[in-house]
């Protein structure tokens, strides 16, 4: 337990994971290792685009992210082998899935105990009587898409016929989602948001995780995807880590799409930005200014959909080293007593095949308690320890690490 006063910030580098996972193979991730294989891909000269050599992480290395991965993995991450100074080890997942909500679910100390619902079919994606209410619901005849997709080629093939007819355009992926895309003036962004938000219950009951509104701007051939996507995510099943510390009187801030994510259960202030440098200076800020024993819980989501999606090699690991030389700023923010984790929720490999994410280990590593070798342990263990660390009551299965 943190000395009286003692804060937690939750930092989640969206999808930076470590390999590793025993059930991969289940997930046909098999091998599958994304921070193993950038920093491979950096040693070797293939990622030198806006960049070059070894990837350089010195202050998360220090911390003991190299020791993490080789603990999860057992690769040798190239100029990643700093002797460990920080909290470290990793945590592999128990729940179906290797997509956002159940990763941060579970994070934030509860499994998710359903297995979720998913398009398998590539095209068309989706039954007749979805079709039929999103339809309803949007007031057009049909839709367009429906197929699985990534987001900017999908927009890139349909964006005229959206233009002309006004139908939306949907898609989905190997995740249990359901996405919508639209122009923020021809369709009209609160249209979109209203739409996703009244579709949200009708795929809930059917156990699909999230429903997510993508809007964007500009022409066909010149558009561009904006910073007011939202995300509509399924309810935690139970109460997590916000809703204990914020049952405990503590004030809980949430970073980028925390609150989303959690559907704002548990969350007291709610800080937003149209990029990760944003957010980081909402992190930044809030290590000076949050409340004494609050809870701060962070994600930095462009690691997955800028670079992990795309397959960018190159532009992940220059995010991984912006996000290292940032990172000084803000631990020299934090005060005695203060403990910051920084893990992910899931792996998407730039270097592997396909455009999805990765079923991976992640690394946990920490700053504020000195040198603390963790080992190996549950994703719960997580929120678990960050409740022990500000001395509210966890009513997961975690263990704490502290």
């Amino acid at each position: 337990m943190a000395p009286a006063g003692g804060r937690a910030f939750l930092v989640v580098l969206d999808s930076v994971g470590c390999g590793g996972a025993p059930d991969a193979a289940a997930f046909g991730d098999e091998g599958a290792n994304t921070l193993g294989h950038i920093a491979q891909a950096c040693a070797e000269g293939r990622a030198n685009d806006g960049r070059e050599g070894l990837l350089r992480l010195p202050n998360l290395d220090r911390l003991g992210l190299g020791a993490a991965v080789r603990l999860a993995s057992g690769t040798v991450m190239p100029g990643l082998e700093a002797v460990p100074q920080g909290l470290w080890g990793a945590a592999e997942k128990g729940s179906p899935g290797k997509d956002t909500p159940p990763g941060h679910r579970e994070l934030a100390g509860v499994p998710v105990p359903w297995d979720w619902t998913y398009f398998p079919d590539t095209t068309p994606a989706f039954p007749a009587d979805l079709v039929a209410e999103v339809c309803r619901l949007a007031g057009t005849e049909g839709i367009l898409g429906n197929c699985h997709a990534s987001g900017v080629p999908i927009i890139e093939a349909h964006c005229e016929a959206h233009l002309r007819t006004g139908w939306p355009i949907c898609y989905t992926s190997a995740d249990s989602v359901f996405q919508i895309a639209a122009h923020e003036e021809a369709f009209g962004l609160d249209r979109l948001l209203q739409l996703c938000r009244d579709l949200a219950p009708f795929l809930h009951a059917r156990k699909v995780g999230r429903v997510i509104a993508r809007p964007f701007t500009g022409s066909c051939g010149n558009f561009k995807r904006t910073a007011n996507r939202k995300d509509f995510a399924i309810a935690p099943p139970a109460a997590t880590l916000l809703d204990w510390v914020s049952g405990a009187g503590r004030a809980t801030h949430a970073i980028g799409k925390i609150g989303d994510i959690f559907s704002m259960r548990g969350i007291g202030a709610l800080h937003k930005g149209k990029s990760d440098a944003d957010l980081f200076e909402h992190l930044v800020r809030l290590g000076g200014e949050a409340e004494p024993g609050s809870l701060t819980f962070a994600n930095f989501v462009e690691f997955d959909t800028l670079y992990g999606h795309p397959r960018d090699v190159s532009g992940y690991a220059r995010a991984l080293e912006w996000f290292d030389a940032a990172l000084p700023r803000f631990l020299s923010q934090l005060r005695p007593g203060d403990l910051a984790i920084f893990t992910a929720d899931h792996g998407n490999d730039p270097t592997f095949r396909g455009t999805e994410h990765t079923r991976e280990r992640v690394p946990v590593i920490g700053y504020g308690l000195g040198l603390k070798p963790i080992g190996l342990r549950g994703f719960v263990d997580v929120g678990a320890s960050v409740a022990d660390h500000l001395g509210v009551g966890a009513e997961g299965p975690g263990r704490s690490f502290l």
